[in-house]
């Protein structure tokens, strides 16, 4: 697995960064395909659905482990 890499993304018209493996972004790309939507859309559901408790990036890992035992 590799190292985390800082991405950008826009959530509701603000800049933010969250560093994720490639291998985490690369199935979160794949997922906002299949469902037809940007990758800042999804994000930022995943964003406003987070508990502040947690990061959006472990936010983001979470969502896509749950997409992918789907």
């Amino acid at each position: 697995m590799s190292r985390p890499v800082k991405r950008s993304l826009t959530l509701r018209g603000h800049r933010t960064s969250v560093s994720l493996e490639d291998e985490f972004w690369r199935a979160f790309r794949e997922i906002a395909a299949r469902k037809n939507k940007p990758i800042n859309e999804l994000a930022a559901e995943i964003d406003d659905a987070r508990g502040v408790k947690s990061g959006l990036a472990s936010a983001i890992r979470l969502y896509v482990l749950a997409e992918l035992q789907r």
